[in-house]
């Protein structure tokens, strides 16, 4: 459906800027307002449940505590790759 409004030429020019700043239309902000407005979206930047809180930090907690790869210690890795570069030990071709 088309709808025409009259808005105050100051606030349409900022909706238009901040729209574009955001690659986004007139049309596609004032829809998403609609729709918060009637209750279909959340309110934008609405705050978690404390359920939902604790399972999102719950869940950041089991990526972050997921087992590594058996490659070795990071000090291990370190004096590996260090020793990759020297020469054998006697080498006497060094520069």
């Amino acid at each position: 459906m088309k709808v025409t409004i009259d808005v105050p030429d100051d606030l349409y020019y900022r909706v238009k800027a901040q729209a574009a700043l955001k690659a986004r239309t007139v049309r596609e902000v004032s829809i998403e307002l609609y729709r918060r407005w009637v209750g279909d979206l959340p309110p934008e930047g609405s705050a978690a449940t404390a359920t939902e809180w604790v399972d999102q930090w719950l869940a950041l907690g089991a990526q972050v505590t997921a087992p590594l790869p058996a490659t070795g210690t990071a000090r291990e890795q370190l004096d590996a790759d260090r020793s990759r570069l020297e020469p054998p030990p006697g080498d006497s071709a060094a520069c």
